[in-house]
């Protein structure tokens, strides 16, 4: 490994974080996906997938490294944001692109254990069959640390009955499940990303809340980007209003990052919904790396946030470190 590419002593001593959301597109599951999106009459959506092509933080090590350097008690959790493969691609296609981008995500980790602690498989949902496939192979073989789903897939919910043996199948492995936003069919991805993602990963945690998924797979586990949005806020309206009773404890069982971008009192919310054993750091790194000049994003942000949270030492260290080594299973 390049002596640049190294950072001596990740493990050893000081006090470690693990970043649980962080994103990576592999190059290659990029142009491959946008060359069979090639037809879409979506000039919006091809503009979004466009730009994973482009060098950035989200597929160049360089650039990455650079801001990794500037926070050495970090690692990443590499998990590969939106677009949806299925949105452009069949199944067969999505397929393919899957096991592409799952094999770099691995041989990342493997590569560069002192940079990467884990990765998070995509699969073809296009297909339950392949997708069940894609998580065995990218689990069982591959070593990844768990999967991704879309806060719904080509608008169907995921209370869906077809993905039944694909949560039998992530609680017998004891693995989470990221959970990560995006737009209803008719809205462009990418298009509603500010306020629309927090709505649309709102109503999935609803729907899982809600359905029969925590009552037959009560050890699943979900991890929810930016600190389960808009549930803390809303959580007594959820207690007096959802039609389900056990809807509002449910919601207690999701797992959630602290990707808010530096606010403190949005993190305390969080905090007294979820407790400190459900939420874990994360920055949606490199978002905001690709925004803010001479920036490693939001990372210093929301290292600020969190450090500026009044509970004790003992229950940030879960949140920088610990709840992160016990949903992924680690050997730290």
């Amino acid at each position: 490994m390049p002596a640049h590419n190294r950072r001596p002593g990740a493990w050893e001593g000081g006090a470690m974080k693990i970043d649980i959301y962080t994103h990576w597109w592999p190059k290659r599951a990029a142009q491959l996906l946008l060359e069979k999106a090639g037809k879409s009459t979506d000039p919006v959506a091809i503009k979004y997938l466009e730009k994973r092509e482009s060098k950035t933080a989200v597929n160049d090590l360089d650039l990455r490294f650079r801001f990794m350097d500037r926070h050495p008690d970090v690692l990443h959790v590499l998990t590969i944001s939106n677009p949806p493969v299925e949105m452009f691609a069949g199944p067969e296609d999505s397929a393919e692109i899957s096991r592409i981008a799952n094999d770099e995500l691995a041989e990342l980790v493997a590569t560069y254990p002192d940079r990467f602690i884990g990765g998070v498989a995509i699969l073809p949902m296009n297909d339950i069959d392949l997708a069940l496939a894609e998580c065995e192979r990218a689990i069982g073989e591959l070593g990844l640390k768990g999967v991704r789903l879309y806060t719904n897939i080509l608008g169907e919910k995921l209370d869906a009955e077809r993905l039944r043996p694909l949560y039998a199948k992530m609680a017998a492995y004891n693995l989470p499940i990221w959970l990560h936003p995006t737009e209803p069919p008719s809205v462009s991805v990418g298009e509603d990303s500010m306020l629309g993602w927090e709505f649309e990963t709102s109503k999935a945690m609803l729907t899982i809340a809600s359905s029969w998924i925590f009552d037959e797979f009560p050890e699943l586990k979900f991890i929810t980007h930016h600190l389960g949005s808009m549930i803390p806020y809303f959580e007594q309206r959820i207690r007096w209003m959802a039609p389900e009773p056990k809807t509002h404890a449910n919601l207690r069982r999701f797992h959630n990052d602290t990707a808010l971008y530096g606010c403190t009192a949005a993190l305390m919310c969080g905090y007294e919904f979820f407790g400190a054993d459900h939420i874990l750091f994360g920055t949606d790194m490199p978002l905001g790396s690709m925004r803010l000049k001479n920036s490693a994003g939001f990372m210093e942000t929301t290292l600020r946030a969190v450090e500026a949270m009044d509970i004790p030492a003992a229950e940030k260290q879960k949140i920088y470190l610990e709840n992160a080594v016990n949903l992924l299973r680690l050997a730290v």
